[in-house]
């Protein structure tokens, strides 16, 4: 048996810039947390030589490609292992329209699970890329590459997207004392509001063109961002957390709506800086920089506020049993 425990991750600046039909031509960039909320992936060899997958439902199968549940199908197939194997997920948030990368983050811990059943060694750039390969190249799902990079690797990282697809991870190295001030001065709060994340990005890459004056201003918000995080100068980070959300927003008009506007004025109204909708938008959840004495006022939302931590360590094996 083995468990592998990947962490989830909120996009702070720059997010959709790590989409290949803008970096491919301009270059990405953006900065993003792994927080300590994980799914957990169980691999267990079977008694018998049937495929188990259990997530929201329940797949017993005999063959990989009668397995309906396509990550899991082609994660097995890219890994030519064809049977005798059971396969559980356990998500501390549930996963589906919540901005958290929650898809890529099961992919790459299912793939470091995988790796280490078949007793191979998987690094942190590999889980990711693999990822990448089997949802953007052979599903031809629709979407950045943030959410893998940032699975496979955990930390706070600014992430360069460059123009032949390699990917520069750029640890922010901050010290204890400073990372406690900024989780402290941030709010995580879910909005209750579902979204289709995969037809927000399809309709989002159609615009780029559209929007290239956005992009660039993202990606200098995303530099500024990560100087602000040395000084750890909260005004300032939430005023570019704003910056950011205003040019996000303004790429596809379903990336925000009614209720998150309301939200968000409500929020600044009652002290914040500046937010984000975490993810490609629509609904999901909201990040929000405030000065930790007045994060009680945001009560005033009526929102659920998830407490979180960052998380340093990325995907990992936490159990290993032959």
């Amino acid at each position: 048996m083995i468990i592998t425990k990947t962490p989830l991750r909120i996009g702070l600046v720059g997010g959709s810039t790590d989409t290949p039909e803008y970096f491919r031509n301009y270059g990405g960039l953006l900065l993003s947390a792994a927080i300590n909320k994980y799914i957990y992936i169980i691999v267990n060899k079977k008694f018998d030589y049937k495929i188990r997958v259990s997530y929201s439902t329940t797949e017993i199968v005999d063959t990989v490609d009668q397995i309906k549940h396509p990550t899991v199908r082609e994660a097995m197939k890219l890994l030519n292992i064809d049977g005798g194997i059971e396969i559980l997920s356990v998500s501390d948030i549930p996963s589906g329209g919540t901005g958290l990368g929650s898809s890529s983050t099961f992919l790459v811990g299912l793939l470091n699970a995988l790796h280490a059943y078949k007793s191979e060694f998987a690094s942190r750039e590999q889980l990711a890329r693999e990822a990448i390969k089997i949802e953007r190249n052979i599903l031809r799902e629709p979407g950045g590459y943030q959410d893998q990079y940032m699975a496979s690797f955990g930390g706070i990282n600014m992430l360069k997207f460059n123009e032949n697809d390699s990917v520069y991870v750029n640890p922010v190295t901050l010290n204890y004392e400073k990372l406690e001030t900024l989780k402290d001065n941030m709010a995580l709060l879910y909005t209750g509001i579902g979204h289709n994340s995969g037809e927000l990005h399809g309709n989002i890459r159609k615009e780029i063109s559209m929007h290239l004056d956005d992009y660039a201003n993202m990606k200098e918000y995303t530099l500024d961002f990560y100087h602000a995080l040395y000084d750890m100068d909260i005004k300032r980070l939430g005023e570019l957390l704003n910056n950011n959300w205003n040019c996000k927003k303004a790429l596809y008009e379903n990336i925000s709506n009614k209720n998150i506007d309301d939200y968000y004025s409500k929020a600044l109204s009652n002290g914040a800086y500046g937010g984000n909708l975490i993810g490609a938008g629509g609904g999901g959840f909201l990040i929000f920089i405030i000065d930790k004495e007045n994060k009680d006022k945001l009560k005033n939302l009526g929102l659920r506020e998830i407490n979180f931590d960052f998380d340093f360590e990325g995907s990992r094996i936490i159990y290993f049993s032959q």
